[in-house]
């Protein structure tokens, strides 16, 4: 969702989603597909030497679209389709560009935007279906944001899009609406929109909308869009995707929060809970070699923790005061969190990347500092898409469009630069042996060994 910018959130409007892998595509392993945002695994691919760790606007470039419209929703991807949506400005066509935003950069608009779903063919690049779901004034939004910045899931059978106050949405797998659920409207902290993406599991979507005036959880039938559960929550505003964590003992929707985490069965009933956020809450948790990771580092907040939570967890799990770490907390750090990226294990190593040009460095296990920020670029207007790893490479893309390829494991070292020359702060897809990255006005498709384009 990417998942970016002062909140990495589509504002307000629409939602979209779209089908993935329509009829008559060939079957697809469960390896060879994007689903969601961060993909299957939290940012870790499977090494693939068809997979670049170089590239430019030219070199290694498979093919490369132009995309009407603003949006900062990461591209989905399953079979031979990569879905996307976008939202279109009717009066004028206008383009965001790199610079250092505050919270006070929110803007109002007055013109009609369209709200688009594009389904690319992922072999050739040409788009093969767009949907219009939608067009009205949106509410004011925060600058950085997009008012389509909502990642798309898909279950291989159906898309689901949700966009803030106007509803959930669902298609089937070539563009067909199937049904939809009308919301809102809600109140978002200081006009920044909405952000957290949906995620889709065996049969149920499920939906995390936190706002000023009112905050809940829901589950809904994937086929028919019948609301299965709802469950309200004491949040204010929060824009990360929720995380379903499969885990030897149950499954769990893991939330996060400013208030609190919590984590609820399939049924939503809450199994555990645990405070101690940073104030405002964007990175989305993740699970890797046993535990499940938090991380929440509102930038000006002196308090910015990652928590590493071993599974079994009930009732509130909070640390006392004065504690690193109880029964169900193995580790904790006060001020590792990040503001805009999701952290990364790749390994051995926990991996946090910092939206001010850092990275750092720490034991997964234990939480041990492996080393302290290390600047990345010194000309970087920032980081907001979530780092990715695949063939002994860690990958963090800037704002700029430039992706640095970083050395993993205990020694800090930038290995090499990939400039697209446009903003972007979509986090990429890798799948299929191609990496598929969104900027401010195109799609690309990266592979190894690639015509010059």
């Amino acid at each position: 969702m990417i998942r970016p910018s002062m909140l990495p959130a589509g504002v307000v409007v629409v939602f979209l989603y779209l089908a993935l892998a329509p009829t008559g595509t060939s079957a697809a392993g469960k390896d060879d597909n994007w689903p969601q945002f961060r993909g299957p695994q939290a940012g870790v691919v499977a090494d693939n030497p068809a997979l670049p760790d170089t590239w430019s606007a030219t070199e290694n470039i498979v093919w490369k679209v132009e995309v009407p419209g603003v949006g900062w929703s990461s591209p989905v991807v399953w079979g031979d389709h990569v879905f996307l949506t976008s939202a279109v400005n009717t009066a004028e066509a206008t383009r965001p560009t790199p610079r250092a935003y505050t919270g006070a950069d929110v803007a109002p608009t007055s013109a009609i935007h369209r709200w688009v779903v594009y389904d690319v063919d992922f072999k050739t690049g040409k788009i093969q279906w767009q949907r219009e779901v939608g067009s009205a004034v949106p509410e004011a939004k925060h600058m950085k944001n997009s008012y389509a910045s909502e990642t798309p899931a898909t279950d291989g059978q159906r898309v689901y899009a949700y966009f803030g106050a106007v509803g959930l949405f669902a298609f089937d797998m070539n563009g067909t609406p199937l049904w939809s659920k009308p919301m809102g409207p809600f109140k978002s902290r200081q006009s920044w929109g909405p952000a957290a993406s949906p995620i889709v599991y065996k049969d149920r979507v499920y939906i995390v909308s936190d706002s000023e005036d009112r905050s809940f959880i829901a589950a809904y039938n994937a086929k028919t869009g019948d609301e299965v559960w709802r469950v309200n929550r004491d949040e204010g505003s929060n824009w990360s995707t929720p995380f379903v964590w499969e885990n030897e003992l149950r499954t769990e929707i893991v939330t996060t929060g400013s208030r609190k985490v919590r984590s609820y069965d399939l049924n939503g009933k809450l199994l555990w809970e645990m405070s101690g956020m940073s104030s405002l809450h964007i990175p989305t948790p993740f699970a890797r070699n046993g535990l499940l990771y938090i991380n929440s580092g509102f930038r000006v907040d002196p308090f910015r923790p990652v928590y590493a939570i071993r599974v079994g967890a009930t009732g509130d799990i909070s640390l006392k005061p004065g504690e690193t770490s109880n029964q169900y907390i193995v580790w904790f750090y006060p001020t590792l969190g990040s503001y805009n990226p999701s952290s990364l294990v790749y390994g051995d190593y926990y991996y946090t990347l910092y939206d001010t040009s850092f990275l750092t460095c720490n034991d997964a296990k234990t939480g041990k500092e492996i080393y302290g920020r290390q600047r990345i670029s010194a000309e970087s207007t920032g980081f907001s898409a979530s780092p990715w790893a695949y063939n002994g490479k860690i990958f963090a893309m800037s704002e700029d469009g430039d992706t640095f390829v970083i050395q993993p494991g205990p020694e800090f070292k930038v290995l090499g630069k990939n400039s697209l020359n446009e903003m972007t702060l979509a986090t990429p897809a890798v799948v299929n042996g191609s990496l598929i990255i969104r900027t401010a006005s195109k799609l690309y498709r990266v592979a190894k060994n690639a015509s010059p384009r």
